[in-house]
């Protein structure tokens, strides 16, 4: 029986605070970036939870509203700024070694991600280790919190709850939703916040994950 690891891929393995805010700096300025970058973070989940929309348009509806909202405007064809950045998008430094000593242990890697297969694609590259699996908002047609990813996880893998962790960077996409799901999870603590709700495992990056992992879920006998 196979042990599975799931991830969320934007926040955990993909830097987008620094793709989003490099993209937010290039067009308003270095200052302002970091204000707007939070207020983007608190409208692309309204936007999400609208009505599906491809992760392409999301990113690019939420710049437009955040630009209309603090009456910057978008300069003449950047409007499709984010979705053209994300594939320079980097990821952590401390993950491709962790998923290929996940790999080496004999772990099963998934991404469920809140994005378009043509995006995180360009982002398995930036990651440069292979994944069992991927599913994403464009299979689901939801986005996380929603239960759609894990539901589809399941209905393809047929993977064992008790042979299987999610790990994630977001209480509100990943922990939150993964603790309503009664699964196991390792909450990838990069921003320094405080757990609400309480993962299984809080750790500041992935460098401790294959140890954290092995000692949540041991291997089949």
């Amino acid at each position: 029986m196979s042990r599975w690891a799931t991830f969320d891929c934007y926040g955990t393995l993909i830097d987008w605070n620094a793709g989003i805010g490099g993209a937010l700096a290039q067009l308003y300025g270095a200052e302002q970036a970091p204000a707007l970058l939070r207020r983007y973070h608190e409208l692309e989940p309204e936007v999400q939870a609208e009505a599906y929309r491809s992760y392409a348009e999301v990113l690019t509806l939420t710049l437009e509203r955040l630009a209309n909202e603090v009456g910057y405007g978008i300069p003449e064809g950047e409007s499709g700024v984010l979705p053209h950045s994300l594939p320079d998008w980097p990821a952590f430094p401390d993950v491709p070694a962790a998923l290929e000593e996940l790999r080496r242990r004999g772990w099963n890697l998934a991404i469920l991600s809140n994005t378009d297969h043509a995006l995180v694609s360009e982002s398995l590259k930036q990651i440069g280790v292979p994944f069992d699996l991927v599913v994403t908002a464009e299979d689901t047609r939801s986005y996380k919190p929603a239960h759609g990813h894990w539901t589809h996880f399941f209905e393809l893998t047929t993977a064992d709850r008790d042979h299987h962790a999610h790990v994630g960077a977001s209480l509100f996409h990943d922990v939150a939703p993964a603790r309503e799901l009664g699964l196991t999870v390792v909450w990838i603590n990069r921003l320094h916040e405080q757990a609400e709700p309480e993962p299984d495992r809080e750790l500041p990056d992935l460098t401790g994950l294959p140890d954290a992992l092995d000692e949540l879920v041991p291997a089949p006998a």
